[in-house]
């Protein structure tokens, strides 16, 4: 195994998973986006085995002087509307195309979270992601492969918007020093009260407290743990050829949130969720009739 860490990488990671040269920059079909407005957010189009595909991806080395927490791989509020914006594009340019033919959205996450300052917080920074992230859903519902590749750090609010979304998520393995996670044990102990030692001791044992993108492989939410980085290319050609043969088979609910809530199950690590959403059910319909 070649292990070549990618945290802060994020350009290099488009250029070893797209085919060569095919990458243009800050532009989807016939649309332009200017490279000073969240220059955080790397986006555009390319080719994978001569396929198009929309690339959107955040990167650790940029710094946006306009908002001074944005930098180290954040994704702030330009950035977010910036990367919103390059998805309803794509879906308005292949609206009329049938699925199986409209372009794949491939997301390159390596995100240490929102972070957001005082001024993203007056300007709604909440709106920014959350557009980001309905935008993604729009685009796995209409048809489009949505594909996330973990490189480096997919964590809390950033990753949410930035790849939670996506139909399939990969992820590169640990040794690449990955990390995918909500909070660190020390904000979930200020949270919960809860002393440090025996989060990390639960860590061990229950995976919704843990770190690494194993755990989250246990809990469904990573499809695949690629071991390589040579094999990034072809794991996300796998993956956009299955999220696509499921759209055309009409089954909604193998990809995306539910199909990952599925794969946790399957794997052991999220037993609990089909009786809580049938319970959740039971009861929305034993009153639904009074409000509906």
């Amino acid at each position: 195994m070649t292990v070549e860490v990618m945290i802060g990488r994020g350009r290099d990671a488009i250029d070893m998973v797209v085919d060569p040269g095919s990458f243009h920059e800050n532009s989807v079909g016939d649309v332009t986006f200017s490279e000073d407005i969240g220059p955080g957010a790397v986006v555009g189009e390319a080719a994978i085995d001569g396929r198009d595909v929309v690339v959107i991806a955040n990167d650790a080395q940029a710094f946006n002087d306009k908002f001074p927490v944005v930098y180290f791989g954040v994704i702030g509020l330009e950035e977010a509307y910036k990367m919103a914006k390059v998805v309803y594009t794509t879906i308005k340019q292949d609206a009329d195309k049938p699925v199986g033919e409209k372009r794949p959205l491939v997301l390159i996450v390596d995100t240490p979270g929102n972070g957001p300052g005082k001024i993203e917080e007056i300007f709604g920074m909440n709106k920014a992601t959350g557009s980001y992230q309905l935008a993604l859903a729009e685009a796995r519902k209409s048809g489009h492969p949505v594909i996330a590749l973990v490189i480096g750090r997919a964590i809390s609010g950033a990753f949410l918007c930035h790849g939670l979304q996506a139909d399939h998520i990969l992820s590169l393995s640990p040794e690449f020093g990955t990390m995918i996670h909500v909070m660190p044990i020390t904000s979930i102990s200020r949270i919960t009260k809860m002393d440090i030692e025996r989060l990390e001791e639960l860590s061990k044992e229950n995976p919704v407290f843990a770190a690494g993108p194993q755990f989250f492989y246990h809990l469904g939410g990573v499809d695949e743990l690629v071991e390589n980085v040579e094999d990034m290319r072809p794991a996300v050609a796998r993956h956009i050829a299955e999220v696509e043969a499921a759209k055309l088979a009409g089954d909604g609910d193998a990809t995306g949130p539910m199909g990952h809530g599925t794969l946790g199950e399957e794997r052991g690590g999220r037993m609990m969720r089909r009786r809580v959403i049938d319970r959740m059910e039971e009861e929305f319909a034993s009153v639904a009739g009074q409000y509906l």
